[in-house]
């Protein structure tokens, strides 16, 4: 029988083997910090950038810091006086020479048409150094004679704002109470359902045809399998504009569909397959059908044909095992291709925007309109955080279903 080691060999030894997990450990880190830094440069500050303009609410501040510090000890319930339109002009003559006005009339826009107007207005009415400036504002300017435009110009000087995110959802605050816009106002809640819909069908869609190809491609050589493949990724190849346009000249009344169906005597006139709902389903269909046949056929291919030919030899009928043997097996990969492809397709927006209609734009087209026409970061970014949550949500629900039950031993 071997002697226990000695006391120092085996502080020795675990000296050695805290040094060695150490050592591990640190390049462990080294490896990945690459990866960590990509995330936090590519990934979190981009979206807390976008978070946080989503929130800002600097053009009212930057252009009247004078009016707004006078404005704090406004009682709110009647006209300013003298001093706060004294502040008022001197604030907007400094904020023309700084190029400021441009951006204050931009926001003042967005609350009301009245106050879009104040600020031209108040330098084309100034009077000189020196003269009364409040009267002849009232006179000249009547939306300064609201006490609720004063209210509003108060309240559009802080610094943070929850008038972009309420309004990507079609509600105000009115009198520091949240309400809905008015009907005819209400926009993005139905641009929302829009999306969601569109992205089910298309999701829907993927999934009736990419699951019995994949099954298909499952059951075939390795080698057929693979050149098969190359045809299923071969779209990937060819730009997402080019292939577009070539549904575009498909669908269209004198393209090759209707041509074809005419020509068989299915069709007397064409059908209208372009500029619609339809148009939009069948493009986005076909780009985003491999992104759910891939990861489906990678769970197909892994599944042992052999338990589906096992129940089939102990009496069960075809279709009863694949549907209760083999089906419940590609669950993980129909969960996680439809939610890829759903992803993917709510924030599409080249293809509606080429193929559908007005009454078929999403998400992505509304943030592009104000990113690039508008130049509202404000309101852009409130819509791309609706996808954002949408998909956080999403990715949620996936690792909820996902998740293996825990099962007691």
């Amino acid at each position: 029988m071997e002697s226990p080691a000695p006391a120092s060999q085996t502080q020795r030894l675990q000296r050695q083997l805290h040094v060695t997990r150490r050592t591990y450990t640190r390049r462990s880190v080294l490896l990945i910090l690459p990866l960590l830094a990509l995330l936090v440069v590519g990934f979190l500050i981009p979206i807390g950038s976008l978070l946080t303009k989503s929130v800002q609410n600097p053009e009212v501040a930057n252009a009247l810091p004078k009016t707004l510090v006078l404005l704090e000890q406004w009682d709110g319930q009647s006209l300013p006086g003298e001093s706060v339109f004294s502040a008022l002009g001197n604030d907007l003559r400094e904020a023309r020479n700084n190029g400021q006005l441009f951006a204050l009339n931009r926001r003042l826009s967005y609350e009301s048409g009245n106050l879009r107007s104040i600020p031209t207005a108040v330098l084309s009415r100034l009077p000189a150094n020196g003269e009364a400036v409040r009267d002849r504002l009232i006179k000249g300017v009547p939306a300064l004679a609201d006490v609720a435009n004063w209210a509003t110009l108060k309240q559009l000087g802080q610094p943070y704002t929850s008038f972009y995110w309420l309004a990507a959802f079609d509600l105000k605050m009115d009198a520091g109470h949240i309400s809905a816009v008015e009907p005819d106002k209400a926009l993005y809640i139905d641009v929302l359902k829009r999306s969601l819909l569109i992205a089910a069908l298309v999701t829907v869609l993927c999934v009736l045809l990419g699951y019995p190809l994949a099954y298909w491609l499952s059951r075939q050589p390795a080698r057929r399998a693979n050149l098969l493949l190359i045809l299923v990724l071969l779209p990937f190849w060819t730009s997402l504009i080019v292939r577009t346009a070539s549904w575009i000249v498909m669908l269209q009344s004198g393209g090759l569909i209707n041509n074809t169906l005419i020509d068989l005597g299915i069709l007397e006139k064409p059908l209208q397959l372009v500029f619609n709902r339809t148009g939009v389903l069948i493009s986005m269909t076909h780009i985003l059908l491999p992104f759910l046949i891939l990861p489906l056929y990678a769970v197909m291919k892994g599944i042992d044909a052999r338990y589906e030919r096992a129940a089939i030899s102990l009496g069960a009928h075809p279709l009863t095992a694949f549907r209760r043997v083999y089906l419940p097996q590609t669950y993980a990969g129909v969960t996680a291709g439809a939610l890829l492809v759903f992803i993917m397709a709510i924030g599409y927006y080249i293809t509606p925007a080429l193929l559908g209609g007005p009454g078929d734009q999403m998400i992505s087209y509304f943030v592009a309109y104000y990113t690039n026409t508008t130049i509202n970061w404000g309101m852009a970014t409130a819509l791309g955080s609706q996808l954002l949550i949408i998909v956080l949500l999403l990715y949620w629900v996936y690792a909820k279903i996902s998740r293996p039950a825990s099962r007691s031993i």
